[in-house]
């Protein structure tokens, strides 16, 4: 169910190679989100925007090699940090096989940005997919309870973020206090 927007520059790469790096991309966004690629219904909502920029610069010049930026977005609960981790990875070392060059030679021109929607934020034929919603649609109940439980995961640790955040303010403005410094607002 990932909606990706692949950057490529204009003849890049060639149509074949590109062509097999749509079907690269989309087997391994599917495999990420902890789905069956092989799957049609999957497949089906899994739609690539390939953006062809008339020019990259990169250090304020004309980039002298193709620069590739790939955003996957999907729903919110999608993603742990090691499926992130892999997903940068495999998609990585599929440009390079689609450029023909090594992992070493190809790693500093791509970019990869996994993306998640917040739950409620997502919409599709004219209403609200929630994740739990869009995984029974996949798998009936056993994915929407999937869903459910990939959302209250994200969300705990979200709110224990935010806990170790506000903690960790409190203890710097202690350690201000008891050094006889005061806080100075934000300007």
């Amino acid at each position: 169910m990932p909606m990706i927007d692949v950057a490529i520059p204009e003849g890049a790469l060639a149509q074949p190679a590109e062509a097999q790096l749509m079907s690269e991309l989309t087997e391994i966004l599917i495999r990420h989100e902890g789905l069956d690629p092989s799957d049609p219904r999957v497949r089906d909502v899994t739609w690539i925007f390939v953006h062809r920029p008339a020019a990259v610069y990169r250090s304020g010049a004309l980039a002298p090699a193709p620069i590739y930026r790939i955003v996957p977005t999907v729903p919110e609960g999608q993603y742990t940090d090691a499926a992130r981790a892999g997903l940068i990875a495999d998609v990585t070392a599929a440009v390079a096989r689609a450029e023909g060059v090594s992992l070493d030679a190809i790693a500093s021109r791509v970019w990869v940005l996994p993306t998640e929607i917040d739950d409620g934020c997502w919409g599709s034929r004219g209403v609200v997919r929630r994740l739990p919603d869009i995984m029974e649609y996949f798998g009936g109940a056993t994915l929407r309870s999937l869903g459910e439980q990939r959302l209250a995961i994200k969300r705990q640790a979200d709110a224990i973020g935010m806990l170790e955040a506000v903690l960790d303010a409190m203890q710097d403005t202690q350690r201000d206090r008891s050094h006889g410094r005061t806080a100075t607002p934000p300007h």
